[in-house]
């Protein structure tokens, strides 16, 4: 065989390679309004710079009819380009051949690019488009899944590992994803569910479309499974790019930071009445954050779930910071099952990747209740104390109206070590509420009282005037200062630079047992 017939049976076979299950299954894929595995990745990484790995890798099995299945690159593309200018590995199932179901040569395929993101340093993203294990392969897909189940583990806190569910994810498809940092669906086409509709309906007698039981809806609200839903992929891989643009490449990195462009001493008189005077009124603590980070610039993660806990992604002075903030329009703020759980899980995240933690925190107690308590809420709220606890990233707290109680030090306090915690004028930091207090405190009083609702009353202004301001926290030390609420962002800014230097350490351990 000459060169040139050498080079032509190249071309012929990368060609070929290049079409998946073939252009019948390529068109099928379209008009489903899905992109194929290689679309994906070529819109998703930066224009040129994708390096196919394992093109040519074909499955080995001939069992039940797959001898007379064989694609070149198998049901997953995989490789490494560049996102921002920056490197990054990536894979994406192909739906095409063969559902996307997993062999156990997509497994390594998928394995080796994973290895080559830890050797490098570098973020994993993962396309997830696929009918979930092998059945023809049987034991050795199953494998191979526990192959990359392991890796997401072993990967956790060392590179950022991000999931795009763009199909159906079934079965044991769904755990490589839940092992992630960060899962994205896309509306209309990606699903996860351990168990399909037809089961469900078969062993419950539940009758459930695949949409209502594993759509982007149900996980990005109901169950937290999912952090993002965009409505394209095209959304989606912008999406993305925006995200890795907040994150390091690795946990031996410092957060990321830009050439500001937003004034550091900037203030905002608007934020003098943003907290209503009234203390069981709502307001939306987004217009807190975005009038203190720069450009009001803010990614939010898990937005539709447990909203009464806000938390996200913002710059500050041009670094990367992490942001939870109690929402009092939601709930008053109060923190619950899935609230502690959503905010326990980013402040890890952001402890993991060096990126600082801001706190704004307007919380009057935990969610009262059988359904909360039976639930396990001690043990949920444990994993936000936790969280807080073992962060060793600069941590800065600002109390804008109420900390009462449990809640108080849940929120990253200073006895949580809490580097810096400052407070608005109004904020009120007790054990509880006036009203609460007095009701236990002051009861033999009130009902000796001629008039027991004037009494109550005064009781209230008194307590309220005694107890519940900030400066008995300031005055020992809890409270490193009281501020202008217009000169927030600044004070944060000076404290974030005060602790660009900081070096905390956690007990020589073997890792933790977090209560999950």
């Amino acid at each position: 065989m000459t060169q040139n017939s050498k080079l032509q049976n190249l071309d012929k076979r990368r060609e070929s390679a290049h079409l998946g299950g073939g252009e019948k299954r390529v068109d099928a894929q379209h008009k489903r309004g899905k992109l194929t595995a290689r679309e994906r990745l070529l819109r998703f990484l930066d224009d040129g710079s994708f390096n196919e790995l394992d093109t040519f890798v074909t499955h080995r099995s001939s069992d039940l009819g797959l001898d007379k299945q064989r694609f070149e690159g198998d049901a997953v593309v995989t490789g490494y380009g560049l996102v921002n200018g920056r490197k990054v590995f990536v894979y994406a199932q192909d739906f095409t051949v063969l559902g996307g179901s997993l062999s156990h040569v997509a497994a390594e395929k998928i394995s080796k690019v994973m290895d080559h993101a830890m050797r490098n340093g570098a973020p994993i993203i993962g396309i997830n488009d696929s009918g979930g294990a092998r059945i023809q392969e049987g034991i050795d897909s199953l494998a191979g899944y526990g192959e990359i189940f392991k890796r997401n583990t072993l990967a956790s806190g060392v590179i950022p590992q991000i999931t795009i569910i763009a199909g159906p994810a079934a079965g044991g498809a769904v755990y490589s994803p839940a092992l992630t940092d960060f899962i994205y669906m896309v509306e209309g086409i990606g699903q996860m569910y351990i168990t399909g509709p037809d089961v469900v309906k078969a062993v419950t007698g539940e009758d459930v479309s695949h949409e209502d039981l594993g759509g982007a809806l149900a996980h990005s609200s109901r169950s937290g499974v999912a952090h993002f839903t965009v409505e394209s992929e095209e959304a989606c891989f912008s999406h993305v790019r925006s995200l890795l643009s907040y994150l390091p490449a690795n946990n031996a990195e410092s957060a990321p930071s830009i050439e500001p462009t937003d004034p550091p001493e900037r203030v905002d008189s608007s934020l003098r009445s943003v907290v209503p005077d009234e203390a069981n009124q709502p307001y939306d603590v987004m217009d807190v954050i975005t009038k203190v980070v720069d450009n009001g610039e803010f990614l939010a993660v898990h937005h539709n779930f447990a909203p009464n806990i806000v938390v996200g992604l913002a710059r500050l002075d041009g670094q990367s910071i992490g942001v939870v903030a109690n929402q009092a329009n939601q709930m008053a703020g109060m923190l619950d099952i899935d609230a502690a759980d959503k905010a326990a899980r980013f402040v890890r995240f952001c402890d993991a990747f060096n990126i600082p933690l801001v706190t704004f925190v307007d919380v009057p107690g935990f969610m009262p209740g059988t359904h909360q308590e039976y639930g396990g809420l001690i043990r949920h709220g444990a994993k936000l104390l936790y969280a807080y606890v073992e962060a060793t990233v600069p941590k800065i707290a600002v109390v804008l109206r109420k900390a009462y109680g449990g809640a108080y030090i849940v929120m990253s306090s200073k006895e949580l070590r809490s580097d810096v915690n400052l407070a608005w004028p109004g904020a009120e930091i007790a054990v509880m509420g006036p009203e609460g207090a007095i009701n236990v405190i002051g009861r033999k009083e009130i009902a000796n009282a001629e008039d027991t609702e004037a009494k109550r009353t005064e009781m209230v202004a008194n307590y309220r005037n005694q107890f519940a301001n900030p400066y008995i926290a300031a005055n020992r030390g809890y409270i490193d200062d009281v501020i202008d609420p217009e000169e927030t962002r600044p004070q944060l800014v000076k404290a974030l630079r005060m602790l660009d230097s900081k070096v905390d350490n956690l007990p020589p351990k073997k890792h933790g047992n977090i209560p999950l």
